[in-house]
């Protein structure tokens, strides 16, 4: 960055800076010029940085540096009028430099970028001292860094050194070892062959005794196969017996499964009259009710997302609900998901809850359904229609988990069917007893 002369012989505006300007004064030029911005109007700005007039400071200096750099080069009037408001930011700084004797105590880089900026006489000087000043700080870091490299390339070497020492020990332990077991194998080797010899020796003589077996052998061989004959024909008295016995145990067994019949009979009788004799009060508590969630009209249960599973013929979840005592379990949002997700969450729910109420009133069957009701931000105003239930899950519960609280506060027989497409409700629910089958699987029932 070099300076054109552009003032009479009196001041330092005659001066000229016939290298570039160093990259630490340069910074803070850049800073100088970015903070006396703001007070500017856009007029009194160049043409080419009224564009960032807006910008705050340090954005500024980051996109809009070198332009500032450049305006405040070749346009006087703006550099004067940056000059104008570091007086004012830094009084003491620019009367020093006015005096020409700039603070001692001041950072060099700031005293050059202000003589840079307000020009007074030997700032080229100035400049060039702060740069030399950066330049060799730098070379002291450097010479630093370089040490303290050093220094930790001789703590590496004496670290791989010990390293190697620790290593070569090692192999020498190891190479010790090897040769003491090559000892042992030559050995045991030498062993092997004296062994080898003697199962030489032994199987011959073991040859000679298989040639006496073998003779013997085809002997006993005719003897069996005269026995085996014989047997023949003893299996076959003995089949034909068996036969006439599982006959005989036939007609027996038909005359106790009419035993058991009556007794089982005579035991149903007698359950109906102990339950008239009790007089037993009807089922009014479901085990469903026990467990803990949160109740419509409380809190406001947000979206939860949904998992495709295969879709299977609906005819299954007629069969299934019509098992004695069969309770469906629905996963709400999962289902209004699947079936109709463009519709807002309030009609997904009236829309789900009047079907189950009709499926509930074909089928008999119980009927609960679940909404996500974690972190709710406002009551939900729900009337529950007729035959189901309604249940929100608590703050920090999901509606997955509280469908598998269901599914295990029922008791172990009781046929339970939970309708979801989420892969971890039906295997979870499948583990503990229950029968997932898939949102559209309900909604094709439903429709």
């Amino acid at each position: 960055m070099v300076e054109t002369t552009g003032g009479g012989p009196g001041d330092g505006t005659a001066e000229v800076l016939d290298r570039p300007l160093p990259d630490g004064v340069r910074r803070r030029v850049v800073q100088i010029v970015s903070d006396g911005f703001g007070g500017l109007t856009v007029a009194e700005l160049p043409a080419q940085l009224r564009q960032y007039a807006r910008f705050a400071p340090n954005r500024r200096a980051k996109f809009a540096g070198n332009a500032m750099a450049t305006a405040l080069e070749t346009d006087t009037l703006f550099r004067q009028r940056i000059g104008e408001k570091l007086r004012e930011a830094q009084p003491e700084l620019a009367g020093a430099l006015d005096a020409g004797s700039p603070p001692p105590a001041a950072d060099p880089l700031d005293v050059a970028a202000a003589a840079y900026v307000l020009r007074p006489t030997g700032w080229v000087k100035l400049v060039a001292a702060a740069g030399e000043e950066a330049q060799r700080a730098d070379a002291e870091r450097a010479d630093e860094e370089s040490r303290a490299e050093l220094e930790r390339l001789r703590e590496e070497l004496d670290r791989a050194r010990e390293q190697t020492r620790a290593e070569t020990e090692r192999l020498r332990a190891e190479l010790d070892a090897a040769r003491k077991e090559a000892e042992s194998l030559h050995r045991k080797l030498r062993a092997a062959h004296s062994d080898v010899k003697r199962g030489e020796a032994a199987l011959r003589k073991l040859h000679a005794e298989l040639e006496s077996v073998r003779a013997d052998g085809q002997a006993q061989v005719s003897a069996a196969e005269s026995e085996g004959r014989r047997l023949k024909a003893r299996l076959g008295e003995v089949e034909a017996a068996l036969e006439a016995s599982r006959r005989a145990a036939r007609e027996g067994r038909s005359v106790e499964d009419m035993r058991v019949r009556l007794l089982l009979d005579t035991v149903l009788d007698a359950a109906q009259g102990l339950r008239r004799e009790l007089a037993l009060p009807p089922v009014s508590v479901r085990p469903a009710e026990t467990v803990d969630a949160v109740e419509p009209g409380r809190m406001t249960p947000k979206d939860i997302a949904a998992r495709a599973l295969s879709e299977n013929d609906p005819a299954i979840l007629d069969q299934l609900l019509a098992l004695p005592q069969a309770h469906l379990v629905v996963d709400g949002y999962n289902v209004t998901k699947t079936g109709y997700p463009q519709m807002p969450l309030e009609k997904q729910r009236l829309r789900l809850l009047g079907q189950l109420s009709q499926l509930a009133a074909q089928t008999g069957a119980e009927v609960t359904c679940v909404f996500d009701g974690a972190e709710l931000a406002a009551p939900v105003l729900l009337a529950p229609p007729r035959g189901v239930r309604v249940l929100f899950s608590k703050p920090g519960v999901t509606a997955d988990e509280l469908i598998r609280q269901l599914v295990r506060a029922e008791p172990p027989g009781r046929p339970v069917i939970v309708a979801s497409t989420d892969r971890e409700v039906a295997d979870g629910v499948a583990k503990a007893g229950a029968r997932p089958v898939a949102s559209a699987m309900l909604l094709k029932r439903l429709s």
